[in-house]
């Protein structure tokens, strides 16, 4: 039951009604027994820095941020973590002593979903499709995690420079070069960061030669729907150790609700919900 002492978090975005984050996290308290309820609140463009000011005036101890608010929110924070700061952008919001201050867990995030399945970062080579948003989260998350080397093909070279100039130890190719073809036999993981294959366009993917990857790399694909794209069919049909986005998505979870509650959750709760409101 809700009461006066119930901690409140919520989730910032527009529209807010399909996402999976009230549910697992919910959940998630109930689990740990913990005296916390996570509400959507929807904030139309424009609306932000009164929402900000409403997390404070409300007496709420944190939210998540979602599209199309993660790189808007930073100039009404108080604090910005250096991840959030690299990204150059925030998902998440903890209030504390009257301040907001913003993280972003998605790079922290993806790496922990790495290691639940036992994928070594450290002082390995990831090629990466796409240099967007997630693309910088994923970088941001590699590079803290001890990557030796990263490797982005995209569709347009002069596009990602800037992400290239950020984080020193990137190599930018056009995905159709033989320069970028060639670094596939060196790649430990494999991660596609572009929305290609995402439902209802299900029959998208990025350009691999499967024949030139290493055979021992583990292929990740940032989509959790579908559970299974086109990307990693291909993947798994080549026999490598696959990972959806469903990993990454819980994982960012975990560290907000690590962040927020200052305890672990149950990982198995918020998967097993995730499962159940992704086939509705």
């Amino acid at each position: 039951m809700i009461t006066g002492n119930t901690k409140k978090v919520g989730i910032i975005g527009w529209p807010v009604g399909h996402s999976l984050s009230p549910a697992m996290h919910n959940a998630a308290f109930a689990a740990a027994g913990l005296d916390y309820v996570y509400v959507p609140l929807a904030v139309q463009p424009g609306g932000l820095k009164e929402a900000v000011d409403g997390l404070r005036a409300l007496g709420f101890i944190g939210a998540n941020v979602t599209i199309p608010h993660k790189v808007e929110v930073m100039q009404y924070l108080d604090e910005i973590d250096r991840t959030a700061r690299s990204v150059g952008a925030v998902n998440t919001i903890v209030v504390k002593e009257g301040k907001c201050i913003g993280y972003n867990t998605d790079a922290q995030g993806f790496v922990e979903a790495l290691r639940q399945q036992s994928i070594t970062v450290e002082g390995k080579q990831a090629v990466l499709f796409g240099a967007g948003g997630a693309a910088r989260a994923v970088v941001a998350g590699l590079f803290d995690a001890g990557i030796k080397k990263m490797i982005l093909g995209v569709r347009n070279p002069s596009k990602a420079e800037v992400l290239s100039k950020d984080f020193t130890g990137v190599s930018v190719f056009d995905w159709y070069d033989n320069a970028f073809v060639d670094t596939l036999a060196k790649a430990d993981i494999l991660i596609n960061c572009t929305p290609l294959g995402m439902a209802p366009n299900l029959a998208e993917t990025p350009p691999v030669v499967w024949q030139r990857l290493n055979r021992a790399a583990a292929v990740c694909d940032l989509i959790y729907n579908p559970p299974l794209t086109k990307f990693l069919a291909a993947a798994k049909q080549q026999g490598h150790v696959t990972l959806n986005g469903e990993g990454m998505l819980i994982g960012q979870g975990a560290v907000a609700f690590r962040l927020w509650t200052g305890r672990q959750p149950d990982i198995s709760v918020m998967a097993y919900i995730f499962k159940k409101k992704l086939k509705k």
